[in-house]
């Protein structure tokens, strides 16, 4: 199938099947990330840093991110339509058949079950992130030095903003403003 189809096709899947939207789309970026190589997961902890820290869904910026990196401006709105249609398309079903079924016991077990799905799907995403951003796993594997383990300058950066958010009580535009630039004076 032609890349830019499966591209396509990937990112409907995603936005059919990422109940939840936001965090729970990250295991289905994840796995496109490993599958097909188009994007690499540090790509992947980046834009999940800028989907955090700037307005707009964190699927669509990375579907857009992806889109326009491999097909140029119309590449990356083909990806973001791709992902936002199925949504358009649940939502306009929902919405015509919303009076018939609302109340049903059916409708509710659906909701009943998926609940459980997408916090496991963020749970997935916030472990897959954390592994990512505060270990270096691929350099300790290569080393067998548990100090290799270990992305220091990440972990003084999480503790940190972590003390400074949980015990100062600071707004958290305040903490993405703070980390952005703490990140910019650790990366200098």
């Amino acid at each position: 199938m032609n890349v830019f189809f499966m591209m396509l096709w990937e990112f409907f899947k995603t936005g059919l099947f990422a109940v939840g939207g936001g965090l729970a789309t990250i295991p289905f970026l994840n796995s496109i990330a490993q599958r097909f190589g188009w994007f690499s997961i540090e790509d992947l902890s980046m834009m999940i840093a800028v989907s955090e820290s700037t307005p707009g869904p964190m699927g669509v910026n990375m579907s857009t991110y992806v889109g326009n990196h491999m097909f140029g401006f119309w590449g990356g709105v083909a990806a973001t339509l791709a992902l936002v249609l199925p949504s358009i398309i649940v939502v306009c079903l929902i919405a015509k058949a919303l009076d018939k079924f609302q109340g049903s016991n059916v409708v509710e077990g659906i909701f009943n079950g998926l609940r459980p799905a997408v916090v496991g799907f963020v749970i997935s995403a916030i472990l897959g992130i954390f592994l990512t951003t505060l270990f270096n796993i691929p350099l300790f594997q290569k080393t067998n030095q548990w100090m290799d383990l270990f992305q220091w300058k990440s972990l003084i950066i999480f503790f940190a903003l972590l003390f400074v958010y949980k015990w100062k009580d600071l707004h958290p535009i305040l903490i993405i403003v703070l980390s952005a630039v703490i990140g910019i004076v650790f990366h200098l």
